[in-house]
């Protein structure tokens, strides 16, 4: 649920910035058009000139009020186009993890996935190592992340039993 949200909020910010882009090229378009009086063709060339951080040199913002407007105008839709890309490759990147997902949590699994999720050494993989296992496959834990618990682990386990109990903890503090 709290994962559909996140993507919903991706398009959501991803279209938000779209429109806005749209709006400050028609405006900067209509300006130049209208204002400047270049034709609609030429407007809206240096428009998309302008935002790319091409440059446009030749006619656009000749003015004084154009150049006044160009202050902002430009500054503004720079940004935006910066955004409009960082959105667009943050939804890629979200469509691709969910695919991931989709393929780790759909294929079947294998002997040397077996081997592989065995953290133990046992040739027995628990409920908690196959998780870990489809974790790290998924890209949301690392092999550092899972080496720092198990020492961590291993510190709060003072009685070496395998498992931590109150005993251990309280053990655990006293000797810090």
């Amino acid at each position: 649920m709290l994962r559909a949200m996140e993507t919903n909020r991706i398009k959501y910010k991803f279209y938000t910035v779209a429109l806005l882009l749209a709006m400050v090229v028609a405006a900067g378009t209509l300006f130049l058009w209208k204002v400047e009086k270049l034709s609609i063709v030429d407007s809206f060339y240096s428009v998309c000139a302008t935002i790319t951080t091409l440059g446009y040199v030749h006619k656009s913002f000749s003015s004084e009020l154009g150049r006044v407007f160009a202050i902002f105008w430009i500054i503004m839709s720079t940004i935006l186009m910066a955004q409009f890309l960082m959105c667009l490759a943050e939804l890629y990147t979200e469509r691709r993890q969910k695919r991931l997902a989709k393929w780790v949590l759909n294929r079947r699994i294998t002997t040397m996935d077996l081997e592989a999720a065995d953290l133990d050494g046992d040739r027995q993989v628990g409920a908690a190592e196959f998780v870990l296992y489809k974790l790290k496959e998924l890209g949301k834990i690392s092999q550092e992340d899972l080496s720092y618990f198990l020492e961590e682990f291993d510190r709060l386990d003072v009685d070496q039993s395998g498992t931590l109990s109150a005993y251990d903890l309280t053990q655990a503090q006293t000797n810090q």
